[in-house]
């Protein structure tokens, strides 16, 4: 099946906003390795080949992760009126 690899991208560099430790400097690297590979090329992670669990985020990846989670998971006045 072909796909938006950029809007894959999207939504994995958001998630990985809800995995970041070591204040947001760090996260687990648990997804698609393919992603994980095109957001190091595009400079959002440091390499994700490595023995370690989790990824280094950039500084641009580590804003641009937790704007990508507000947008697509954060809540709004309306989804806060279904709760």
């Amino acid at each position: 099946m072909e796909y938006d690899k950029d809007r894959v991208d999207e939504m994995v560099l958001a998630l990985l906003y809800l995995t970041t430790h070591d204040q947001g400097t760090r996260a687990w690297k648990g997804m698609d390795w393919d992603a994980m590979d095109r957001l190091h090329d595009k400079g959002y992670i440091g390499n994700p080949k490595t023995k370690a669990k989790s990824v280094t985020l950039t500084e641009q990846g580590e804003r641009l992760s937790e704007d990508l989670f507000k947008k697509h998971f954060g809540l709004t006045s309306k989804s806060q009126e279904q709760i």
